[in-house]
């Protein structure tokens, strides 16, 4: 095993808006599914493209990372900074445009809470989808079940469709299934940002007990006192590029400054 858990040269993602074609592919289909979580850049960001391709909008350029194996990074950035397409890089649910990205062990992400539950399914038949969406298979989602449902306290409602549960059960059940992933690298954007308080608490225990085992955490929040608390490292990023990289505490304050 290397070094570095992430290694991350010179990447870039670039997004063409705009485009009326009948012979798109399935790539060129999805950038502009995407269009959604872009909608916060400026327009620094924008060009006119020449060819009559559409509106280009560079949502990362020229980022470049080294993440220690056992690091926890925080990430923060205004709303559209381009964390979000950063992370979906490193989970390989897109490509970069320009650079490369190096990835040293298996990837657990949870970047949208619920992201793939069914809600016509019960909590039990969703544990087992969203599982194996997030790379587990059924023996193992059998062998960690108690733990989950323990973890998630939901056990009165497991054979409940989950379009019937509360918002905290909800988020309760999707964040324990990724927090028993069996993967030593974990990606999570924002997963805490809902819940209650006490839940909160708990997810943020269990992150630190990820953390205590060696695992390499990249933390995504706009709550800077949980960055200060959780992450001894944290980057931002502004308009798609690092603006700041180095202790939370130096790190925080220079993002607190106005301008």
């Amino acid at each position: 095993m290397g070094e570095f858990a992430i290694q991350a040269d010179g990447l870039g993602k670039r997004f063409v808006l705009g485009v009326h074609s009948s012979n798109r592919g399935l790539h060129q289909i999805y950038e502009h599914a995407v269009r959604s979580i872009l909608s916060g850049l400026t327009r620094n960001n924008w060009q006119d493209d020449a060819s009559d391709r559409g509106k280009i909008l560079w949502a990362l350029r020229d980022i470049s990372l080294r993440i220690r194996h056992g690091e926890i990074v925080g990430l923060v950035g205004h709303n559209g900074a381009g964390k979000s397409v950063l992370l979906k890089i490193l989970s390989r649910i897109t490509w970069p445009t320009e650079g490369s990205a190096v990835i040293e062990g298996k990837v657990g992400s949870m970047l949208e809470v619920g992201a793939g539950f069914h809600p016509e399914f019960t909590g039990r038949e969703n544990m087992f989808l969203v599982g194996a969406t997030l790379g587990m298979n059924p023996p193992e989602i059998r062998a960690k079940f108690d733990e989950i449902v323990d973890f998630a306290g939901v056990e009165g409602m497991l054979d409940t469709p989950v379009k019937r549960y509360s918002s905290g059960m909800y988020v309760r059940l999707a964040f324990s299934v990724a927090a028993h992933l069996d993967a030593n690298i974990m990606l999570f954007d924002e997963v805490i940002a809902v819940g209650d308080v006490g839940f909160r608490h708990k997810c943020l225990e269990r992150i630190r007990q990820m953390a205590a085992q060696g695992r390499t955490i990249i933390f995504v929040s706009h709550n800077l006192e949980t960055l200060q608390e959780l992450c001894p490292r944290t980057v931002v990023i502004d308009h798609g590029r690092i603006l700041h990289d180095g202790p939370t505490g130096e790190v925080l304050q220079s993002y607190r400054l106005p301008g």
